[in-house]
């Protein structure tokens, strides 16, 4: 499922199934004759109504062209005027206009289609396609839902909270639990958790420590401690005896091969 953040136009259909998508970034505003900054020289008003005709007719016919595709849905990146609009609304085209980039890259990665911008070979653009489109409203903001689409490399969530601090607290946790499953999907390999890596250090330096003769070892031995801060934080923010599991942790590592680390559920150390 997909969820495009724009509302359907008046006049277009509410409900697509079996959707043919056409996703663009085009310029769709040359039905206006753009008289400022511009200089046409004529001799009456009809004259002007005779270049706006022709603007029109030219629009016409890259409408046409879009339509030939044989397409239910237009989603383009820029504005889409008036006179577009309703000749996609007569077709009985459903038009979005103004979609972000963002939001066109991923409509165009979940329905399997490719971003065009020219359209005079429909054999050459690969169309998207998705089961149903219907306007959903989350909230009182009505929101453009695709679902059934062809590719799931892509999808929307939606985070609803009582403030806008409870908003980013969650959208923070969930960016943090995706990175998680992005790196675990990209490397494979993975390490023993609660603390164990740190304590394994810890042990290691604090080994090097004693063997260091002078003042050296001082420093060697508190750059020990500090690497056991990482455990200790762990226990504290559990609410569980920091000091009494550090300890633990401690007596645990100075045996061999010591895969135990902090188990918060537990409350306790235990193998990872």
């Amino acid at each position: 499922r997909f969820i495009l953040d724009k509302k359907i136009g008046l006049g277009q259909p509410k409900r697509i199934e079996n959707a043919n998508i056409l996703v663009a970034n085009t310029a769709m505003d040359t039905d206006k004759v753009k008289i400022y900054g511009a200089r046409v020289r004529v001799d009456s008003m009809s004259k002007v109504a005779d270049i706006e005709a022709a603007e029109k007719q030219k629009m016409r016919e890259k409408v046409e062209k879009i339509i030939g595709h044989g397409i239910n849905c237009f989603v383009n990146r820029q504005l889409i005027y008036n006179f577009p609009e309703e000749l996609f609304a007569d077709a009985g085209i459903l038009a979005v206009e103004h979609a972000d980039f963002e939001g066109i890259e991923r409509l165009a990665l979940v329905t399997g289609g490719d971003i065009a911008s020219t359209f005079d070979n429909p054999e050459s653009v690969k169309l998207g396609h998705c089961k149903l489109i219907e306007e959903i409203m989350i909230g009182e903001d009505r929101l453009i839902h695709f679902s059934g689409v062809a590719m799931g490399q892509a999808c929307t969530i939606v985070l609803r909270g009582a403030s806008e601090h409870v908003l980013d607290e969650a959208e923070r946790s969930l960016h943090d639990a995706l990175c998680v499953l992005s790196q675990t999907v990209n490397d494979t390999r993975v390490i023993f958790g609660g603390g164990w890596p740190e304590m394994v250090m810890s042990k290691e330096v604090d080994e090097l420590a004693r063997r260091t003769p002078g003042k050296k070892s001082h420093a060697i031995d508190a750059f020990s401690r500090a690497l056991q801060a990482i455990p200790t934080i762990i226990a504290d923010n559990a609410g569980l005896d920091s000091a009494e599991l550090i300890s633990q942790l401690r007596a645990e590592h100075h045996k061999e091969n010591s895969t135990v680390g902090i188990d918060v559920i537990s409350g306790g150390v235990s193998s990872s």
